[in-house]
């Protein structure tokens, strides 16, 4: 039973620690330093699951960054009924080749319960960009079944409501016959509304179809 909560104390204890620094931070700020800083950004992300002879379920994510803070909340990301918190630091560099990178650690509760050490990057040149977001999952419950996480994949945006690409993820939350999922995506967006939709597995065996709908204020 002591086992099962580890994951939900190093969850708090991450996000303790990004308040402390965040208010320390604003705090040596104060001023006309602290009025000029950027304000948060938030975004919101479902992605909705159609696996074959599985039922449909929703994996939401909610994130929230303020200059170099990044901070995220999952659900039915790293198992089904787990929930896991973030803190990661935001960096980024270039402008024509632009690359953003976020370090991350990360506490995961529910059916699986352990420590994450995470990351999420992209790197955009033109009208393509290279993403991928992946973190290792120490499970404190069986070592053995400790597990690395990534979904990379490759956009294209010819027009700015237009995007299409090829994805890839190896995940635990569902169980097919590959190992690494694969597939194409075709999305849409307006303004601050996106939509995308996934098919894994397309011509390998039954496909896994993804819907994913974003919102970000």
């Amino acid at each position: 039973m002591k086992k099962r909560f580890l994951g939900m104390i190093a969850a708090v204890a991450i996000f303790a620690w990004a308040a402390t620094a965040q208010s320390a931070e604003e705090t040596s700020h104060a001023g006309a330093a602290e009025s000029a800083s950027p304000a948060w950004s938030f975004s919101a992300l479902a992605d909705g699951f159609v696996v074959p002879n599985s039922e449909f379920f929703v994996s939401p994510i909610f994130s929230a960054d303020h200059r170099w803070l990044h901070l995220e909340a999952r659900y039915n990301y790293e198992d089904q009924r787990t929930g896991s918190l973030w803190a990661g630091y935001n960096f980024s560099v270039g402008h024509k080749v632009a690359l953003e990178v976020t370090p991350m650690i990360g506490g995961v509760f529910g059916n699986t319960n352990g420590i994450a050490p995470g990351y999420q990057f992209s790197l955009a040149y033109w009208k393509l960009e290279l993403s991928s977001s992946g973190e290792y999952v120490f499970n404190t419950d069986d070592h053995n079944a400790s597990f690395f996480y990534s979904w990379p994949q490759v956009t294209y945006t010819p027009v700015d409501w237009l995007h299409a690409g090829f994805a890839a993820q190896r995940t635990k939350v569902y169980n097919t016959n590959l190992d690494v999922q694969r597939g194409p995506f075709l999305g849409f967006s307006h303004k601050d509304l996106s939509f995308t939709t996934y098919v894994f597995n397309l011509g390998w065996e039954q496909p896994t179809v993804v819907f994913e709908a974003g919102f970000e204020f």
